[in-house]
């Protein structure tokens, strides 16, 4: 990668889609750091646009929606489209294939020159779900009328990636595994580098025509070769006995009792693990100026850098995020507020509420959030298994257990969205605010119901909102530098 080289703001301006997630998050530095003028499209523009070099711009858009897309992508030279909606609560191949009509449709209309989409390898009839849905896309913006270029890859591995996690966990959790039959399915690992190498090659293919390249490592192996390669470089004796069946939705759910991944994403990439996904077409190789490294130094790179790494898959996979400023005094909104006095200083008050959640905890029945996150994810939901990025700091658009954070301005605000399974949008606030020679903190929970089944949700709740909420917001005040004053109320 070069060094840091000043954009040139009269120079073709690229547009980014899916920056906030794996791929993107790596592509989005190389690039600045090539002097590309980028503009990224996101629905979490807050979360974004700590993440960017000053000469980036950052644009809160939805792509679903055409006006959005269409004002985004004015003035647009060339456009990656890295965005899929594979942990979608919804039906996931109908959203990706909106979203790229939309964004096919709105850069025709913009004259855009060129656009570069990651999708993925897999043949035959029988592909699964992901994989074919990931194609499909392909196959829309190639057939739009603007040139596309198309890079069908095999699993990514990198510190932070989907597939690296999942082997990663398998492997350190457990001495011997009982696998089923994917263990044995061939794939072709691809290092994130060269992902990003060949992302950045495609802006420099001659022609004017769409194409499509295949894109893998230098080594072809099975799922049970990649999880013996990590044990060996992290020197563990591991046994691998592989069972003539299991069933995806099992799967799926053993996959979120071991490792990082929650059910729905985990049944859809069981599912996509039975399809070889290997390059049978090597013109990337000739076209484009990468090599790309083999199993072995990827994964050496990986666990070099699991410390180190600023982005993991999850931060771009979960509900759709609103643009929308939190929750809104709607009638039908369920409300538990409650308040407290400390005698401290407002920083010092905000301190025990920006490291909530992950190795601390919620401060009161860390049991029963953990019962609660293993019902969400037998549901199909995230769990709580995601933890935090750090054990204090906090940015929009973080993940924290099953919440991830919506607002926060420290040391008045922060803002919490729900994205366990509902019946219904949920969030949970806390605020604090001077109060003479000390403050109050006061802690909200927001549910807005879908429908009947969602108010009978809230009122059976109730009594153990009753039970944990004053006890949390106790403990937080329990955790203040400075005794909490006695008298508290609620409302």
């Amino acid at each position: 990668m070069t060094s840091p080289t000043t954009p040139n703001p009269d120079g073709p301006t690229v547009l980014l889609t899916g920056a906030t997630g794996y791929v993107g998050g790596r592509l989005l530095p190389a690039l600045e750091a090539g002097g590309v003028q980028v503009r990224c499209l996101t629905r979490r523009p807050a979360f974004l646009r700590s993440r960017v070099g000053a000469a980036t711009t950052v644009v809160g858009a939805d792509l679903a929606v055409a006006e959005d897309v269409r004002r985004a992508l004015t003035g647009v030279d060339t456009a990656y489209y890295l965005a899929h909606s594979m942990g979608a609560s919804g039906d996931f191949e109908v959203e990706d294939r909106t979203s790229a009509q939309t964004f096919a449709a709105a850069a025709r209309d913009a004259g855009v020159r060129r656009i570069i989409y990651l999708g993925a390898l897999g043949t035959g009839d029988d592909l699964s779900s992901h994989l074919a849905s990931r194609q499909e896309v392909g196959r829309i913006l190639r057939e739009s009328g603007v040139p596309t270029i198309e890079l069908r890859s095999s699993i990514i591995i990198g510190a932070g990636s989907l597939s690296y996690d999942m082997i990663r966990s398998l492997v350190t959790r457990l001495p011997v595994m009982i696998t089923p039959r994917w263990v044995r399915t061939m794939t072709q690992p691809i290092a994130i580098d060269d992902v990003v190498a060949y992302l950045l090659a495609a802006l420099d293919v001659p022609g004017t025509e769409s194409r499509l390249y295949e894109i893998g490592g230098h080594d072809k192996v099975s799922y049970g070769d990649l999880m013996r390669e990590f044990a060996s470089l992290r020197g563990l004796r591991r046994t691998i006995i592989p069972v003539p069946m299991l069933s995806p939705w099992l799967s799926s759910l053993w996959l979120g009792l071991i490792t990082p991944l929650y059910a729905r994403v985990g049944r859809h990439l069981i599912e996509g693990v039975r399809n070889e996904t290997v390059v049978r077409d090597d013109r990337a190789l000739h076209d484009m100026p990468v090599r790309p490294r083999g199993v072995h130094d990827a994964i050496q790179d990986a666990i070099s850098q699991e410390d180190r790494t600023a982005n993991r898959w999850q931060d771009g996979v979960g509900p759709r995020p609103s643009l929308g400023g939190g929750p809104t005094p709607l009638k039908k909104q369920m409300v538990d507020s409650r308040w407290v006095r400390v005698d401290a200083a407002p920083a010092a008050a905000f301190e025990p509420i920006g490291r909530i959640g992950g190795k601390t905890g919620w401060y009161y029945g860390d049991h029963l959030w953990r019962i609660r996150g293993w019902l969400d994810l037998v549901l199909g939901g995230v769990g709580m298994r995601r933890g935090r990025r750090h054990p204090s700091d906090l940015i929009a658009g973080d993940m924290l257990d099953f919440w991830r954070v919506e607002a926060i301005e420290p040391p008045s605000l922060l803002r919490l969205v729900a994205e366990m399974k509902l019946p219904g949008r949920a969030w949970l606030q806390y605020r604090v605010e001077p109060d003479g020679d000390g403050a109050i903190i006061r802690q909200t929970a927001f549910f807005d119901p879908d429908g009947v089944v969602g108010r009978l949700y809230w009122y059976a709740l109730a009594p153990f909102h009753q039970m944990m909420f004053p006890r949390m917001l106790r403990g937080i005040a329990n955790a203040v530098p400075a005794a909490p004053d006695a008298d508290s109320s609620s409302s």
